[in-house]
């Protein structure tokens, strides 16, 4: 079992709703070992986050850092001020100091303009961050009335909804049916392994949203399969070849691998593969069985950084398959293709 900390990636377009999710989650009582990384916009504190919201109140007038304050629900907020990996960093080493209260889990709110791809990379490309932390999944707010019009307006909403484990469409009491019903099928067009839950007012459970990634929080066992999300495609028609994407598409597809592969061989081909794409290649997330290896391994990337693999150990599946899911922006799929089957 992997034993560093779930953190969850909450996103979404300016105004979809991050901020009133997040205080619904914060009331709940599965929440209170969790800490919050807050990354504003300009210089709004916590206490503005938190404005007319029914947190105000058990926000405890004791700061126990400078930028943090601890909620009498036990979970525990700050703001980002430095870098996210220097307040990941100083998170982690006051929880090991006992300077805060033990976190078992952390969640980042980024600001509505954020590319998640920067933010992902930091969490992969840090040392001491991918020792102790662990992407659980990306949650990605979608506002239901003008998702739509966001999505085919602004990059920013269609990369954050292309790389999303989880798609939150918000708002539901105020669109109408048929919004709602373009928006899902819309969505689905974008990132097809992606989890959709329909909220009101920000109320949603817990667990639809929360240790919904490769391990399970109740029986500490690995959901590889859950956590690829692979996206399931018709099939094209017999002798069709897979045609190259507009600049602007966003595609997701599945590579299966050859049987059996060596990791030693197959590691240094991924690391090209992701210098040669990693301009457009949103997320790539896969799941290899490799004969030199005592386990299958997860493996993940996003844009050019690769993450360090995590082995499986005490899963098997029925029927083993090398397979690798590709989520980029105006990619070639038949020479996407051919360059993973190259090694």
């Amino acid at each position: 079992m992997d034993k560093r900390i779930p953190v969850t990636l909450l996103t979404g377009f300016l105004g979809s709703g991050k901020t009133t999710l997040l205080n619904h989650l914060l009331n709940r009582p599965e929440m209170r070992d969790t800490a919050i990384i807050i990354n504003e916009l300009g210089d709004a504190g916590l206490d503005q986050i938190f404005a007319n919201s029914n947190l105000a109140q058990n926000i405890e007038n004791e700061h126990i850092a400078d930028n943090t304050v601890l909620l009498s629900s036990g979970c525990l907020c700050c703001t980002l001020k430095n870098e996210l990996a220097d307040t990941m960093r100083d998170l982690f080493f006051k929880r090991a100091l006992q300077a805060i209260p033990q976190f078992n889990r952390l969640i980042i709110e980024t600001t509505g303009m954020a590319d998640p791809g920067p933010i992902l990379a930091n969490l992969m490309n840090e040392p001491v961050i991918e020792s102790v932390y662990r992407l659980d999944a990306v949650v990605v707010t979608i506002d239901s009335v003008y998702g739509l019009q966001q999505l085919a307006e602004n990059a920013e909403a269609l990369k954050q909804a292309a790389v999303a484990d989880v798609l939150v469409l918000t708002k539901t009491d105020l669109a109408s049916a048929e919004q709602i019903d373009a928006l899902k099928e819309k969505l689905i067009s974008i990132n097809a392994g992606a989890t959709q839950h329909k909220i009101a007012h920000g109320e949603l459970d817990p667990a639809f949203v929360i240790d919904v990634g490769l391990f399970d929080a109740t029986s500490k066992q690995a959901e590889p399969q859950r956590w690829l999300r692979a996206p399931l495609k018709a099939a094209q028609p017999k002798g069709t070849l897979p045609s190259k994407a507009h600049d602007d598409d966003i595609t997701s597809f599945t590579v299966v691998m050859p049987s059996p592969l060596n990791w030693a061989q197959l590691k240094p081909h991924l690391l090209g593969f992701c210098q040669k794409y990693g301009k457009n290649l949103l997320r790539l997330k896969g799941i290899i069985h490799a004969a030199d290896q005592s386990a299958p391994l997860a493996i993940h990337a996003v844009h050019f950084t690769p993450y360090p693999p995590t082995l499986l150990e005490g899963w098997t599946e029925e029927n083993p398959t090398n397979r690798i899911v590709i989520i980029g922006k105006g990619l070639d799929e038949l020479e996407i293709r051919k360059a993973l089957m190259q090694f």
